[in-house]
């Protein structure tokens, strides 16, 4: 499309010239004698770039200025005249000119401002486009991710947001479940109200209760004055209870009792204080398993599965380690070089094929150390030791021996598989029929594998 420029001038030859040479570049041009003239046109239909005398009767060109970006802040306004001052041209430059030139100029040098402004202008909007893609594409409330297990989450997310149901969220450590908790807190009618987390493993068992439910004073020693819990502090919003399966029995009867009663009595309190709070808890145990061996309550159970959202392992998801290696990276790097690579192909191939027992956690550590230790682009050089010590042998190497401190053979043999799986597809270009017979499989049978790590099978 013809990008659409406005010309505000009081004087009608200057109008005319600067119309008939950008019409001429193919630029469609509209013409305003004044600022207030100006700001009516462009309340009809915006503009790609204002071009302004800046001494003008009524409105100043810097006036003009402020008023565009304020009611069109992508308009890119480029700045004329003929009693140009160095403190004028900085506060034009302050208040987000493009440029600012004095009369008389070159007809070249209006045609190559005209057309960088025009350039940035686009840059800027695709630059916006493309970050509000990204991040609908690939992430959710700090949740990163476009593989179809990630996307599968973040469907639940969204329909868990409009409930109030209890969640249950399962997984390894450093899958990201208070990511997924803040999801559905933040997405839901609850997001003005607190969001409350605690680790219940790393709460003393003597005063978990306190923890939870406050306490009066004197009610114990060291009780010294009337205290909230978790759940006051967390009233009308959620609270996050990580690690439940750490929760002593005889808390978790009176868990149940709050969840089931909704209301609480202080630690040493004589009344029962109502709570209004949606219960997110999460685990990275198999509490069913506790629950068989009777160290997890059958009825809390039930009572916090209502929905259960199970995090996978990033070992997984293998297709979204670049998109996490780049969000990591633009964490750590406040101004990242954009001309340069940030993961060189050798290193991400690594990463790609290593297990990671401590996921995406794990994984935001390495970024951070090789940052740190090699600078803007992550080379093999700066992997850990852990992660280059679990190269998968190729077939022709030598069989590879159990390390000192043990193995996990499952995780292993996943990773070998997926390894051999990615590096088929890509000597097959893509072509998974192809990359099936490079493995001697059917094309079924490949896309069973692939589906069960978790990649793409459309």
């Amino acid at each position: 499309m013809q990008a659409r420029i406005l010309i505000v001038d009081d004087e009608l030859s200057m109008r005319q010239f600067l119309s008939i040479l950008l019409d001429r570049e193919g630029y469609s041009t509209d013409q305003a004698d004044s600022a207030e003239s100006a700001l009516d046109i462009m309340e009809a239909s915006p503009y790609d770039l204002v071009i302004s005398d800046v001494n003008m009767p009524g409105l100043n060109g810097i006036d003009l200025l402020k008023m565009v970006k304020k009611i069109s802040p992508e308009t890119a306004v480029l700045l004329v005249t003929a009693f140009s001052t160095s403190e004028q041209a900085v506060e034009a430059m302050k208040l987000g000119a493009y440029d600012y030139i004095a009369k008389p100029f070159k007809v070249e040098e209006i045609k190559v401002l005209v057309r960088n402004a025009l350039e940035k202008r686009d840059l800027e909007r695709e630059n916006l486009r493309l970050k509000k893609e990204i991040g609908e594409r690939y992430s959710f409330s700090g949740l990163v991710g476009k593989s179809k297990k990630m996307r599968d989450i973040y469907s639940l997310i969204e329909k868990l947001s409009a409930s109030m149901a209890n969640v249950l969220i399962l997984g390894e450590s450093g899958t990201g479940k208070e990511l997924a908790a803040k999801a559905i807190h933040y997405n839901s009618s609850r997001r003005d109200k607190p969001f409350v987390a605690v680790n219940c493993g790393a709460v003393p068992a003597t005063l978990m209760e306190s923890e939870f439910f406050g306490h009066k004073r004197g009610s114990f020693t060291g009780a010294v004055a009337d205290r909230q819990g978790l759940f006051e502090q967390a009233n009308g919003g959620t609270l996050f209870l990580d690690e439940i399966g750490e929760v002593p029995l005889l808390l978790q009867a009176k868990l149940l009792r709050v969840l089931q009663e909704r209301e609480f009595r202080r630690v040493g309190g004589a009344k029962d204080i109502k709570t209004d709070v949606r219960i997110i808890a999460a685990s990275n145990r198999d509490l069913e398993e506790q629950v068989k061996e009777g160290t997890f309550r059958e009825d809390l159970f039930y009572r916090i599965n209502v929905v259960q959202i199970r995090m996978p392992p990033l070992r997984e998801r293998p297709e979204d380690i670049p998109i996490l290696v780049e969000h990591f990276h633009k964490k750590f790097v406040q101004h990242p070089p954009f001309s340069k690579q940030i993961i060189a192909s050798e290193a991400l191939n690594v990463l790609i094929s290593y297990y990671f027992p401590g996921n995406v956690r794990e994984l935001e550590n390495i970024v951070e150390r090789c940052l740190v230790l090699g600078g803007n682009t992550i080379t093999v050089d700066c992997l850990p030791k852990q992660v280059m010590e679990f190269q998968y042998a190729a077939p022709t190497s030598h069989f590879m021996e159990i390390p000192p401190e043990g193995m996990n053979l499952e995780a292993y043999l996943d990773g070998l598989e997926k390894r051999f799986l990615l590096q088929a597809l890509e000597n097959a270009g893509g072509v998974k029929k192809k990359a099936a017979e490079i493995l001697g499989l059917s094309f079924r049978s490949f896309r069973y594998r692939l589906a069960k790590f978790g990649m793409d099978v459309e």
